[in-house]
């Protein structure tokens, strides 16, 4: 059973893909907890031009929440969680420059 059948996730929570996504930069954050994974993030970000995609890559449930908030907190755009066997990648595209 997947997590997202498992909490019953309804429209209200992040979009769950059917398939990865092709993106234009990959950070793996597996085994990091809160607040490294969003410091990670936060830099992976600097790293990439407005317009390009990002996904990160974690196992820490807390991510379902903090990324998708960081998204709406930062200007960027959520794009979407992909479930793989064992961690979730998060996609996520730039619409703007870190302040």
């Amino acid at each position: 059973m997947s997590f997202a059948e498992a909490h019953k996730l309804d429209e209200a929570q992040p979009n769950f893909l059917d398939k990865p996504i092709e993106t234009d930069a990959t950070t793996d954050i597996i085994y990091m907890m809160c607040p490294m994974h969003l410091l990670t993030l936060e830099e992976k970000a600097k790293e990439i031009t407005v317009g390009q995609t990002l996904a990160i890559l974690t196992d820490y449930d807390g991510a379902l929440e903090d990324i998708p908030q960081w998204c709406n907190k930062t200007g960027n755009e959520f794009l979407g969680i992909y479930e793989d066997d064992d961690h979730y990648k998060f996609y996520i595209k730039k619409i703007r420059e870190s302040e």
